[in-house]
Protein backbone atom coordinates (compact mmCIF):
# COMPACT_ATOMS: atom_id res chain seq x y z
CA UNK A 1 0.00 0.00 0.00
CA UNK A 2 1.21 3.46 -0.23
CA UNK A 3 2.39 6.60 2.45
CA UNK A 4 0.21 9.02 3.62
CA UNK A 5 2.07 12.57 4.12
CA UNK A 6 0.64 16.07 3.80
CA UNK A 7 2.53 19.52 2.90
CA UNK A 8 0.62 22.23 3.90
CA UNK A 9 -3.03 22.05 3.03
CA UNK A 10 -2.76 18.92 0.62
CA UNK A 11 -2.36 14.92 1.59
CA UNK A 12 -0.14 13.30 -0.18
CA UNK A 13 -0.15 9.23 -1.25
CA UNK A 14 3.13 8.60 -2.55
CA UNK A 15 3.86 11.74 -3.53
CA UNK A 16 0.52 11.82 -4.90
CA UNK A 17 -2.15 14.46 -3.93
CA UNK A 18 -5.02 12.33 -2.22
CA UNK A 19 -8.43 13.36 -0.94
CA UNK A 20 -9.44 11.34 2.01
CA UNK A 21 -13.39 9.93 1.43
CA UNK A 22 -13.69 7.80 4.41
CA UNK A 23 -16.23 5.98 6.04
CA UNK A 24 -16.94 4.57 10.19
CA UNK A 25 -17.54 1.00 10.43
CA UNK A 26 -17.02 -0.68 13.92
CA UNK A 27 -15.98 -4.13 13.57
CA UNK A 28 -17.76 -5.30 16.87
CA UNK A 29 -21.06 -3.86 16.04
CA UNK A 30 -21.25 -6.07 12.96
CA UNK A 31 -21.58 -9.69 12.79
CA UNK A 32 -17.85 -10.86 11.67
CA UNK A 33 -19.71 -12.58 9.01
CA UNK A 34 -21.04 -9.58 7.61
CA UNK A 35 -17.45 -7.98 7.20
CA UNK A 36 -17.26 -8.40 3.93
CA UNK A 37 -20.44 -7.46 2.72
CA UNK A 38 -20.15 -4.31 4.55
CA UNK A 39 -16.72 -3.15 3.49
CA UNK A 40 -17.70 -3.98 -0.21
CA UNK A 41 -20.45 -1.69 0.05
CA UNK A 42 -18.14 1.01 1.20
CA UNK A 43 -16.28 1.03 -1.75
CA UNK A 44 -18.60 0.09 -4.58
CA UNK A 45 -20.38 3.84 -2.63
CA UNK A 46 -16.69 5.11 -4.56
CA UNK A 47 -14.92 5.38 -0.96
CA UNK A 48 -10.93 4.84 -0.45
CA UNK A 49 -10.78 4.39 3.56
CA UNK A 50 -12.52 2.92 6.31
CA UNK A 51 -12.28 4.34 9.41
CA UNK A 52 -12.83 2.10 12.80
CA UNK A 53 -12.73 2.47 16.55
CA UNK A 54 -11.22 -0.55 18.45
CA UNK A 55 -12.93 -1.10 22.10
CA UNK A 56 -10.74 -1.72 25.12
CA UNK A 57 -13.09 -3.09 27.18
CA UNK A 58 -13.99 -6.37 24.72
CA UNK A 59 -10.29 -6.43 23.75
CA UNK A 60 -9.49 -6.93 27.85
CA UNK A 61 -12.65 -7.85 29.38
CA UNK A 62 -10.68 -8.98 32.32
CA UNK A 63 -7.60 -7.16 33.53
CA UNK A 64 -4.73 -9.18 31.91
CA UNK A 65 -7.14 -11.25 30.05
CA UNK A 66 -7.52 -10.61 26.15
CA UNK A 67 -9.51 -11.33 23.39
CA UNK A 68 -9.25 -10.47 19.49
CA UNK A 69 -11.78 -13.42 18.59
CA UNK A 70 -14.85 -13.90 16.57
CA UNK A 71 -15.75 -10.38 16.09
CA UNK A 72 -13.47 -9.24 17.94
CA UNK A 73 -10.57 -10.36 15.18
CA UNK A 74 -9.40 -6.79 14.12
CA UNK A 75 -6.72 -8.50 12.06
CA UNK A 76 -9.07 -10.13 10.04
CA UNK A 77 -11.35 -6.89 9.61
CA UNK A 78 -8.45 -5.09 8.72
CA UNK A 79 -6.98 -7.61 5.71
CA UNK A 80 -10.85 -7.71 4.17
CA UNK A 81 -10.36 -4.01 3.80
CA UNK A 82 -6.62 -4.75 2.50
CA UNK A 83 -8.08 -7.26 -0.12
CA UNK A 84 -10.61 -5.00 -1.01
CA UNK A 85 -8.00 -1.96 -1.36
CA UNK A 86 -9.85 0.01 1.04
CA UNK A 87 -7.09 2.43 3.34
CA UNK A 88 -8.08 2.50 7.12
CA UNK A 89 -7.77 4.94 9.86
CA UNK A 90 -7.45 3.29 13.14
CA UNK A 91 -8.51 5.19 16.22
CA UNK A 92 -7.47 3.16 19.17
CA UNK A 93 -7.94 5.66 21.79
CA UNK A 94 -7.76 4.34 24.44
CA UNK A 95 -10.75 6.20 24.83
CA UNK A 96 -13.25 5.99 22.29
CA UNK A 97 -16.83 7.93 23.11
CA UNK A 98 -18.59 6.20 20.58
CA UNK A 99 -21.71 5.83 22.51
CA UNK A 100 -20.31 2.95 23.73
CA UNK A 101 -20.19 1.78 27.27
CA UNK A 102 -17.44 3.81 29.25
CA UNK A 103 -16.86 5.37 26.13
CA UNK A 104 -14.97 1.92 25.47
CA UNK A 105 -13.19 1.87 28.79
CA UNK A 106 -13.08 -1.66 31.16
CA UNK A 107 -15.22 -1.04 33.76
CA UNK A 108 -12.70 -2.87 35.85
CA UNK A 109 -10.54 -0.08 36.06
CA UNK A 110 -12.85 1.27 38.46
CA UNK A 111 -11.48 -0.90 40.71
CA UNK A 112 -8.71 1.13 41.31
CA UNK A 113 -10.23 3.78 43.77
CA UNK A 114 -7.70 6.58 43.50
CA UNK A 115 -7.21 6.10 39.65
CA UNK A 116 -7.96 9.21 37.69
CA UNK A 117 -8.82 7.93 34.01
CA UNK A 118 -7.74 10.02 31.06
CA UNK A 119 -5.25 11.94 32.66
CA UNK A 120 -1.30 11.72 33.08
CA UNK A 121 -2.22 9.58 36.07
CA UNK A 122 0.91 6.66 36.30
CA UNK A 123 -1.60 3.69 37.50
CA UNK A 124 -3.64 4.40 34.72
CA UNK A 125 -1.31 4.68 32.01
CA UNK A 126 0.12 1.81 33.22
CA UNK A 127 -3.01 0.24 32.36
CA UNK A 128 -3.16 2.03 29.10
CA UNK A 129 0.35 0.94 28.09
CA UNK A 130 -0.17 -3.02 28.75
CA UNK A 131 -3.42 -3.06 26.47
CA UNK A 132 -1.52 -0.63 23.80
CA UNK A 133 0.93 -3.41 23.77
CA UNK A 134 -0.78 -6.01 23.33
CA UNK A 135 -3.07 -4.04 20.52
CA UNK A 136 -0.64 -2.67 18.55
CA UNK A 137 1.83 -5.40 18.39
CA UNK A 138 -1.03 -7.39 16.57
CA UNK A 139 -1.40 -4.50 13.81
CA UNK A 140 1.91 -3.23 13.47
CA UNK A 141 2.69 -5.53 10.52
CA UNK A 142 -0.86 -3.48 8.71
CA UNK A 143 0.63 0.09 8.56
CA UNK A 144 1.20 1.29 5.83
CA UNK A 145 5.01 2.12 6.73
CA UNK A 146 5.42 -1.63 6.86
CA UNK A 147 3.37 -2.35 3.08
CA UNK A 148 0.27 -2.45 5.21
CA UNK A 149 -3.74 -0.19 4.40
CA UNK A 150 -3.04 1.20 7.70
CA UNK A 151 -2.50 5.32 6.74
CA UNK A 152 -3.62 7.00 10.08
CA UNK A 153 -3.84 6.66 13.55
CA UNK A 154 -5.58 8.77 15.73
CA UNK A 155 -4.31 9.77 19.56
CA UNK A 156 -6.75 9.30 22.08
CA UNK A 157 -10.26 10.58 20.87
CA UNK A 158 -12.17 14.34 21.13
CA UNK A 159 -9.97 14.83 24.57
CA UNK A 160 -10.38 18.47 24.24
CA UNK A 161 -14.23 18.02 25.00
CA UNK A 162 -12.96 16.15 28.41
CA UNK A 163 -9.68 17.98 29.67
CA UNK A 164 -6.64 19.68 28.64
CA UNK A 165 -3.67 17.65 30.09
CA UNK A 166 -1.03 17.82 27.13
CA UNK A 167 1.33 15.77 29.14
CA UNK A 168 -1.26 13.41 28.60
CA UNK A 169 -1.69 13.35 25.55
CA UNK A 170 2.10 13.04 24.49
CA UNK A 171 2.28 9.90 26.70
CA UNK A 172 -0.22 8.08 24.78
CA UNK A 173 1.24 9.26 21.70
CA UNK A 174 4.33 8.13 22.91
CA UNK A 175 3.13 4.54 23.58
CA UNK A 176 2.53 4.55 19.99
CA UNK A 177 5.50 5.23 18.83
CA UNK A 178 7.12 3.03 21.75
CA UNK A 179 5.09 0.03 19.93
CA UNK A 180 6.63 0.87 16.71
CA UNK A 181 3.47 3.27 14.85
CA UNK A 182 5.56 4.91 12.68
CA UNK A 183 2.64 6.35 10.39
CA UNK A 184 0.67 9.27 10.63
CA UNK A 185 -0.57 10.11 13.73
CA UNK A 186 -3.50 13.23 14.22
CA UNK A 187 -6.15 14.58 16.70
CA UNK A 188 -9.91 14.99 16.33
CA UNK A 189 -11.96 17.73 18.66
CA UNK A 190 -15.05 19.88 18.21
CA UNK A 191 -14.36 22.65 16.07
CA UNK A 192 -13.95 25.26 18.44
CA UNK A 193 -10.79 27.07 20.10
CA UNK A 194 -11.77 25.51 23.48
CA UNK A 195 -11.82 22.03 22.66
CA UNK A 196 -9.04 22.17 19.64
CA UNK A 197 -6.75 23.82 22.71
CA UNK A 198 -7.71 21.49 24.81
CA UNK A 199 -6.88 17.84 22.66
CA UNK A 200 -4.26 18.83 20.45
CA UNK A 201 -0.67 18.37 20.00
CA UNK A 202 1.56 20.68 18.28
CA UNK A 203 3.26 18.13 16.34
CA UNK A 204 0.80 16.13 14.52
CA UNK A 205 -1.97 17.35 12.36
CA UNK A 206 -5.74 17.81 13.74
CA UNK A 207 -8.91 17.27 12.24
CA UNK A 208 -12.25 19.17 13.28
CA UNK A 209 -15.65 16.99 14.01
CA UNK A 210 -19.09 18.26 12.94
CA UNK A 211 -22.26 17.73 11.03
CA UNK A 212 -23.28 21.04 9.75
CA UNK A 213 -21.68 23.94 8.64
CA UNK A 214 -18.44 23.10 7.07
CA UNK A 215 -17.29 26.61 6.17
CA UNK A 216 -17.62 28.11 9.34
CA UNK A 217 -16.30 25.07 11.22
CA UNK A 218 -13.43 24.99 8.92
CA UNK A 219 -13.04 28.55 9.24
CA UNK A 220 -12.48 28.17 12.88
CA UNK A 221 -9.93 25.11 12.50
CA UNK A 222 -7.50 26.82 9.34
CA UNK A 223 -7.25 29.66 11.45
CA UNK A 224 -6.54 27.46 14.43
CA UNK A 225 -3.80 25.10 13.10
CA UNK A 226 -3.11 26.95 9.59
CA UNK A 227 -0.78 24.73 6.88
CA UNK A 228 -2.44 21.47 7.09
CA UNK A 229 -4.94 20.22 4.90
CA UNK A 230 -8.30 20.60 5.58
CA UNK A 231 -10.09 17.07 7.15
CA UNK A 232 -13.46 16.48 8.63
CA UNK A 233 -12.86 13.60 11.23
CA UNK A 234 -16.30 12.61 11.89
CA UNK A 235 -18.50 14.18 9.25
CA UNK A 236 -21.58 13.16 11.46
CA UNK A 237 -24.13 12.44 8.73
CA UNK A 238 -27.12 11.79 11.65
CA UNK A 239 -27.32 11.15 15.39
CA UNK A 240 -27.91 8.36 17.56
CA UNK A 241 -31.14 7.77 19.65
CA UNK A 242 -31.66 7.72 23.62
CA UNK A 243 -34.69 5.87 24.81
CA UNK A 244 -37.28 8.47 25.90
CA UNK A 245 -35.92 10.14 22.40
CA UNK A 246 -37.37 10.39 19.01
CA UNK A 247 -35.33 8.24 16.34
CA UNK A 248 -33.33 10.48 14.37
CA UNK A 249 -33.47 11.10 10.45
CA UNK A 250 -32.17 13.29 7.91
CA UNK A 251 -32.82 14.13 4.11
CA UNK A 252 -30.01 12.46 2.10
CA UNK A 253 -30.24 15.53 -0.34
CA UNK A 254 -29.31 17.96 2.52
CA UNK A 255 -26.70 15.17 3.62
CA UNK A 256 -24.96 15.13 0.14
CA UNK A 257 -25.08 18.45 -0.63
CA UNK A 258 -22.67 19.22 2.54
CA UNK A 259 -20.59 16.02 1.43
CA UNK A 260 -20.24 17.82 -1.79
CA UNK A 261 -19.20 21.40 -0.48
CA UNK A 262 -16.89 20.04 1.79
CA UNK A 263 -14.94 18.29 -1.35
CA UNK A 264 -15.52 21.55 -3.15
CA UNK A 265 -13.59 23.41 -0.63
CA UNK A 266 -10.95 20.58 -0.71
CA UNK A 267 -10.94 18.73 2.15
CA UNK A 268 -11.08 14.97 3.26
CA UNK A 269 -13.50 14.00 5.64
CA UNK A 270 -15.13 10.46 7.53
CA UNK A 271 -18.57 9.54 7.65
CA UNK A 272 -19.65 8.99 10.49
CA UNK A 273 -21.02 6.29 10.22
CA UNK A 274 -20.94 5.14 7.33
CA UNK A 275 -23.14 2.28 8.65
CA UNK A 276 -23.55 2.20 12.37
CA UNK A 277 -24.13 -1.38 13.08
CA UNK A 278 -26.41 -2.55 16.65
CA UNK A 279 -25.09 -2.24 20.50
CA UNK A 280 -25.28 -5.72 21.12
CA UNK A 281 -25.73 -6.98 24.91
CA UNK A 282 -24.66 -4.77 27.40
CA UNK A 283 -22.42 -2.18 25.57
CA UNK A 284 -24.03 1.12 24.99
CA UNK A 285 -23.09 4.07 26.42
CA UNK A 286 -25.12 6.73 28.07
CA UNK A 287 -25.06 10.41 28.21
CA UNK A 288 -25.75 12.81 31.21
CA UNK A 289 -26.61 16.32 30.69
CA UNK A 290 -30.43 16.86 32.44
CA UNK A 291 -30.89 13.72 32.63
CA UNK A 292 -29.34 10.07 32.74
CA UNK A 293 -29.90 9.14 29.07
CA UNK A 294 -28.88 5.83 27.64
CA UNK A 295 -28.50 5.07 24.00
CA UNK A 296 -30.82 2.62 22.64
CA UNK A 297 -29.78 -1.05 21.18
CA UNK A 298 -29.57 0.27 17.56
CA UNK A 299 -26.74 2.38 16.55
CA UNK A 300 -28.75 2.99 13.05
CA UNK A 301 -27.34 6.03 13.27
CA UNK A 302 -28.87 7.13 10.12
CA UNK A 303 -26.02 5.69 8.49
CA UNK A 304 -25.87 4.96 5.05
CA UNK A 305 -25.96 1.46 5.78
CA UNK A 306 -29.02 0.34 7.79
CA UNK A 307 -28.34 -0.85 10.57
CA UNK A 308 -29.11 -4.12 8.84
CA UNK A 309 -26.71 -2.96 5.84
CA UNK A 310 -29.31 -2.12 3.72
CA UNK A 311 -28.23 0.95 0.85
CA UNK A 312 -30.60 3.66 1.97
CA UNK A 313 -31.52 6.60 -0.41
CA UNK A 314 -28.00 8.62 1.15
CA UNK A 315 -25.89 6.18 -0.03
CA UNK A 316 -27.31 6.72 -3.62
CA UNK A 317 -27.22 10.57 -3.36
CA UNK A 318 -23.30 9.82 -2.16
CA UNK A 319 -22.29 7.86 -4.62
CA UNK A 320 -23.44 10.73 -7.07
CA UNK A 321 -21.40 13.31 -5.49
CA UNK A 322 -18.61 10.80 -5.36
CA UNK A 323 -18.79 10.07 -9.17
CA UNK A 324 -19.42 13.98 -9.64
CA UNK A 325 -15.75 14.55 -7.70
CA UNK A 326 -13.82 11.39 -9.99
CA UNK A 327 -15.15 13.25 -12.80
CA UNK A 328 -16.71 9.58 -13.70
CA UNK A 329 -19.23 7.32 -13.04
CA UNK A 330 -18.17 4.24 -10.78
CA UNK A 331 -18.79 0.79 -11.49
CA UNK A 332 -22.61 -0.52 -11.57
CA UNK A 333 -23.49 -1.54 -8.25
CA UNK A 334 -22.67 -5.37 -7.77
CA UNK A 335 -23.84 -5.68 -3.49
CA UNK A 336 -27.29 -6.14 -2.23
CA UNK A 337 -29.19 -5.74 0.89
CA UNK A 338 -29.46 -9.55 2.84
CA UNK A 339 -32.79 -11.16 2.79
CA UNK A 340 -35.20 -10.11 5.29
CA UNK A 341 -37.72 -13.06 6.39
CA UNK A 342 -41.09 -12.33 8.98
CA UNK A 343 -40.41 -15.78 10.85
CA UNK A 344 -43.98 -15.11 12.44
CA UNK A 345 -45.06 -15.32 16.02
CA UNK A 346 -43.65 -17.59 18.74
CA UNK A 347 -45.35 -18.29 21.82
CA UNK A 348 -42.67 -18.38 24.80
CA UNK A 349 -43.98 -21.36 27.04
CA UNK A 350 -41.39 -22.31 29.38
CA UNK A 351 -40.76 -19.55 32.37
CA UNK A 352 -38.52 -19.49 35.45
CA UNK A 353 -38.98 -16.41 38.10
CA UNK A 354 -36.43 -14.50 39.12
CA UNK A 355 -37.24 -15.60 42.61
CA UNK A 356 -36.95 -19.30 41.59
CA UNK A 357 -33.62 -18.62 39.22
CA UNK A 358 -31.55 -16.68 41.67
CA UNK A 359 -30.29 -20.33 43.56
CA UNK A 360 -29.60 -21.85 40.10
CA UNK A 361 -27.81 -18.95 38.46
CA UNK A 362 -26.25 -16.83 41.66
CA UNK A 363 -24.67 -16.99 45.01
CA UNK A 364 -24.86 -14.16 47.22
CA UNK A 365 -22.34 -11.63 48.33
CA UNK A 366 -23.11 -10.81 51.62
CA UNK A 367 -22.56 -6.97 52.66
CA UNK A 368 -23.19 -4.89 55.92
CA UNK A 369 -24.02 -1.83 53.28
CA UNK A 370 -25.39 -2.06 49.75
CA UNK A 371 -22.56 -1.90 47.55
CA UNK A 372 -21.91 -0.70 44.06
CA UNK A 373 -21.87 -3.24 41.37
CA UNK A 374 -17.91 -3.17 40.36
CA UNK A 375 -17.14 -3.57 44.32
CA UNK A 376 -18.09 -7.48 43.84
CA UNK A 377 -16.74 -7.83 40.27
CA UNK A 378 -20.18 -7.67 38.68
CA UNK A 379 -19.87 -5.04 35.54
CA UNK A 380 -22.74 -5.46 33.29
CA UNK A 381 -26.13 -6.71 33.22
CA UNK A 382 -28.09 -6.80 36.72
CA UNK A 383 -28.02 -7.07 40.32
CA UNK A 384 -30.17 -8.35 43.01
CA UNK A 385 -29.96 -6.54 46.55
CA UNK A 386 -32.14 -8.90 49.31
CA UNK A 387 -32.67 -8.37 53.03
CA UNK A 388 -34.94 -8.53 55.80
CA UNK A 389 -36.92 -6.30 57.26
CA UNK A 390 -38.68 -6.90 60.64
CA UNK A 391 -40.98 -5.41 62.99
CA UNK A 392 -42.99 -2.89 64.21
CA UNK A 393 -41.09 -0.09 62.03
CA UNK A 394 -43.21 3.27 61.16
CA UNK A 395 -44.27 3.58 57.40
CA UNK A 396 -41.10 5.32 56.65
CA UNK A 397 -40.10 6.33 52.68
CA UNK A 398 -37.65 4.03 50.92
CA UNK A 399 -34.80 6.18 49.95
CA UNK A 400 -31.63 6.03 48.08
CA UNK A 401 -28.42 7.97 48.28
CA UNK A 402 -27.85 6.51 44.45
CA UNK A 403 -29.73 4.35 41.99
CA UNK A 404 -27.51 3.20 38.99
CA UNK A 405 -29.32 3.16 36.79
CA UNK A 406 -32.56 0.91 37.11
CA UNK A 407 -34.28 -0.41 40.11
CA UNK A 408 -37.23 -2.54 40.51
CA UNK A 409 -38.53 -3.21 43.95
CA UNK A 410 -40.37 -6.56 45.19
CA UNK A 411 -42.02 -7.19 49.12
CA UNK A 412 -42.38 -10.93 49.51
CA UNK A 413 -41.69 -11.31 45.48
CA UNK A 414 -44.76 -9.10 44.80
CA UNK A 415 -43.68 -6.06 42.42
CA UNK A 416 -44.30 -2.64 43.96
CA UNK A 417 -42.63 0.36 42.08
CA UNK A 418 -39.74 1.35 40.00
CA UNK A 419 -37.09 3.97 40.69
CA UNK A 420 -35.26 4.87 37.53
CA UNK A 421 -32.30 7.17 37.44
CA UNK A 422 -33.38 10.82 36.89
CA UNK A 423 -36.69 9.68 35.34
CA UNK A 424 -38.72 7.95 38.14
CA UNK A 425 -38.85 7.63 41.51
CA UNK A 426 -42.30 5.79 42.74
CA UNK A 427 -42.56 6.50 46.68
CA UNK A 428 -42.76 3.32 48.43
CA UNK A 429 -43.60 2.79 52.12
CA UNK A 430 -43.34 -0.46 54.00
CA UNK A 431 -44.64 -0.61 57.73
CA UNK A 432 -44.30 -3.46 59.79
CA UNK A 433 -46.23 -4.53 62.85
CA UNK A 434 -44.70 -6.02 65.74
CA UNK A 435 -43.20 -9.17 64.69
CA UNK A 436 -44.02 -9.03 61.32
CA UNK A 437 -40.87 -10.04 58.74
CA UNK A 438 -41.02 -9.24 54.97
CA UNK A 439 -38.38 -10.22 52.59
CA UNK A 440 -37.15 -6.70 50.08
CA UNK A 441 -35.51 -7.50 46.74
CA UNK A 442 -34.69 -4.91 44.58
CA UNK A 443 -33.63 -6.00 41.23
CA UNK A 444 -30.68 -3.20 39.91
CA UNK A 445 -30.21 -2.50 35.75
CA UNK A 446 -26.69 -1.11 34.83
CA UNK A 447 -28.17 0.71 31.56
CA UNK A 448 -24.71 1.66 29.99
CA UNK A 449 -21.98 3.43 31.98
CA UNK A 450 -22.05 7.32 30.59
CA UNK A 451 -19.54 7.84 27.59
CA UNK A 452 -19.30 10.91 27.69
CA UNK A 453 -18.38 14.29 29.78
CA UNK A 454 -18.45 15.26 33.15
CA UNK A 455 -20.20 12.23 34.73
CA UNK A 456 -17.71 9.75 34.07
CA UNK A 457 -16.28 7.61 35.49
CA UNK A 458 -19.54 5.91 36.46
CA UNK A 459 -20.24 3.31 38.82
CA UNK A 460 -23.33 1.51 39.19
CA UNK A 461 -25.66 -0.46 41.74
CA UNK A 462 -27.25 1.20 44.89
CA UNK A 463 -25.88 2.51 47.87
CA UNK A 464 -27.62 4.10 51.00
CA UNK A 465 -30.75 2.17 51.26
CA UNK A 466 -32.38 3.52 53.78
CA UNK A 467 -35.87 4.36 55.21
CA UNK A 468 -36.41 8.02 56.61
CA UNK A 469 -33.00 9.11 57.47
CA UNK A 470 -32.29 5.81 59.06
CA UNK A 471 -29.95 3.40 56.78
CA UNK A 472 -30.92 -0.50 56.85
CA UNK A 473 -27.88 -2.79 56.80
CA UNK A 474 -27.14 -6.61 56.12
CA UNK A 475 -27.72 -7.20 52.35
CA UNK A 476 -27.29 -10.47 49.55
CA UNK A 477 -26.26 -9.17 46.25
CA UNK A 478 -26.15 -11.31 43.67
CA UNK A 479 -24.54 -10.67 40.63
CA UNK A 480 -26.50 -11.12 37.34
CA UNK A 481 -24.05 -11.35 34.45
CA UNK A 482 -26.60 -13.23 32.18
CA UNK A 483 -24.00 -15.12 30.23
CA UNK A 484 -25.14 -18.49 31.26
CA UNK A 485 -28.43 -19.30 31.94
CA UNK A 486 -28.42 -23.19 30.96
CA UNK A 487 -29.20 -23.93 35.03
CA UNK A 488 -32.20 -21.20 34.84
CA UNK A 489 -35.35 -24.17 36.21
CA UNK A 490 -37.73 -23.42 33.03
CA UNK A 491 -40.72 -25.15 33.70
CA UNK A 492 -44.13 -24.75 31.78
CA UNK A 493 -46.37 -21.92 32.41
CA UNK A 494 -48.89 -19.49 30.86
CA UNK A 495 -50.67 -16.36 32.20
CA UNK A 496 -49.52 -13.14 32.57
CA UNK A 497 -46.14 -11.91 34.12
CA UNK A 498 -46.20 -10.15 36.91
CA UNK A 499 -42.43 -10.04 38.33
CA UNK A 500 -38.91 -10.29 36.59
CA UNK A 501 -38.94 -13.87 34.61
CA UNK A 502 -37.56 -15.56 32.04
CA UNK A 503 -39.38 -16.71 29.18
CA UNK A 504 -38.17 -19.24 26.64
CA UNK A 505 -39.36 -20.51 23.35
CA UNK A 506 -37.96 -22.30 20.27
CA UNK A 507 -38.13 -21.11 16.97
CA UNK A 508 -38.08 -23.32 13.97
CA UNK A 509 -36.40 -22.49 10.82
CA UNK A 510 -36.41 -24.47 7.46
CA UNK A 511 -33.32 -23.82 5.12
CA UNK A 512 -30.61 -20.92 5.39
CA UNK A 513 -31.73 -18.26 7.68
CA UNK A 514 -32.44 -14.88 6.86
CA UNK A 515 -32.04 -11.83 9.02
CA UNK A 516 -34.81 -10.69 10.80
CA UNK A 517 -36.15 -8.30 13.72
CA UNK A 518 -37.92 -8.80 16.60
CA UNK A 519 -40.65 -7.09 18.65
CA UNK A 520 -42.04 -7.79 21.79
CA UNK A 521 -45.48 -6.16 22.06
CA UNK A 522 -47.16 -6.77 25.29
CA UNK A 523 -44.02 -6.96 27.10
CA UNK A 524 -42.34 -3.62 28.45
CA UNK A 525 -38.47 -3.89 29.61
CA UNK A 526 -35.78 -6.52 29.29
CA UNK A 527 -33.27 -8.29 26.98
CA UNK A 528 -33.46 -10.61 24.47
CA UNK A 529 -31.06 -13.65 23.62
CA UNK A 530 -30.94 -16.10 20.59
CA UNK A 531 -28.76 -19.14 21.03
CA UNK A 532 -26.74 -18.18 23.52
CA UNK A 533 -26.15 -14.51 22.12
CA UNK A 534 -27.14 -11.24 23.65
CA UNK A 535 -28.91 -9.32 21.22
CA UNK A 536 -29.73 -6.68 23.42
CA UNK A 537 -32.18 -4.11 25.59
CA UNK A 538 -35.75 -3.15 24.54
CA UNK A 539 -37.67 -0.70 26.14
CA UNK A 540 -41.36 -0.21 24.61
CA UNK A 541 -42.04 2.00 27.74
CA UNK A 542 -39.62 4.46 26.45
CA UNK A 543 -39.12 4.38 22.94
CA UNK A 544 -38.54 4.76 20.43
CA UNK A 545 -36.99 1.62 19.16
CA UNK A 546 -39.88 -1.10 18.83
CA UNK A 547 -37.63 -4.44 17.40
CA UNK A 548 -34.44 -5.76 17.75
CA UNK A 549 -32.28 -6.38 15.01
CA UNK A 550 -31.55 -10.60 14.54
CA UNK A 551 -28.17 -11.04 12.14
CA UNK A 552 -29.38 -14.41 10.18
CA UNK A 553 -25.58 -15.46 11.42
CA UNK A 554 -26.97 -15.36 15.09
CA UNK A 555 -29.36 -18.49 13.80
CA UNK A 556 -29.09 -21.84 12.67
CA UNK A 557 -31.35 -24.09 10.69
CA UNK A 558 -33.75 -26.22 12.62
CA UNK A 559 -34.64 -25.30 16.38
CA UNK A 560 -33.10 -21.75 17.73
CA UNK A 561 -33.39 -21.29 21.34
CA UNK A 562 -35.26 -17.78 22.08
CA UNK A 563 -34.87 -16.47 25.62
CA UNK A 564 -36.34 -13.06 26.66
CA UNK A 565 -35.32 -11.80 30.58
CA UNK A 566 -38.62 -9.36 30.96
CA UNK A 567 -37.04 -7.02 34.64
CA UNK A 568 -40.64 -5.72 35.09
CA UNK A 569 -43.82 -7.53 33.96
CA UNK A 570 -45.73 -8.72 30.77
CA UNK A 571 -48.94 -8.88 29.89
CA UNK A 572 -48.19 -11.37 26.74
CA UNK A 573 -45.99 -14.54 26.11
CA UNK A 574 -45.90 -14.29 22.76
CA UNK A 575 -42.99 -12.41 20.36
CA UNK A 576 -42.89 -11.72 16.77
CA UNK A 577 -40.47 -12.33 13.95
CA UNK A 578 -40.88 -9.54 11.42
CA UNK A 579 -39.21 -8.45 8.39
CA UNK A 580 -38.80 -4.77 8.82
CA UNK A 581 -37.30 -2.93 11.58
CA UNK A 582 -39.46 -0.08 13.65
CA UNK A 583 -36.93 2.82 15.39
CA UNK A 584 -39.54 5.34 16.13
Amino acid sequence: MSLLTYNKDKFYLDDKEFTIISGAMHYFRIPREYWYDRLLKLKECGFNTVETYTCWNLHEPEEGVFDFSGMLDLEAYIEIAQELGLYVILRPGPYICAEWEFGGLPAWLLNYKDMEIRCNDDLYISKVARYMKELLGRIRKYLSTNGGNIIMMQIENEYGSYGNDHEYMQRIADIYKENGIDCMLFTSDGATYFMLGGGTLPDYPCVANFGSRPDENFKVLDDFRPNQPRMCGEYWCGWFDHWYDNHHTREPEELAGLFNDMLEAGASLNFYMFHGGTNFGFMNGANYYEHFDPTITSYDYNALLSEAGDITPAYLAVRKIVEKFNGKELPPLTVKNSEKKAYGKLDLTERASIFESLPYISKPVHTAAPKFMEDIGQYYGFTMYSTELEGPREDWELGFNAVHDRAVVYVDGEFKGIYERTRRDDKLRIPLAKGEKKKLDILCENMGRVNYGTHMPDRKGLRGIRFGGQYHFGWDMYALPMKDLSAVPFKEATGDVKVASFMRGYLDIEGKPCDTFIRLDGFHKGIVIINGFNLGRYYNDAGPQKTLYVPAPMLKEGKNEVIVFETDSAESITVEFVDVPELG
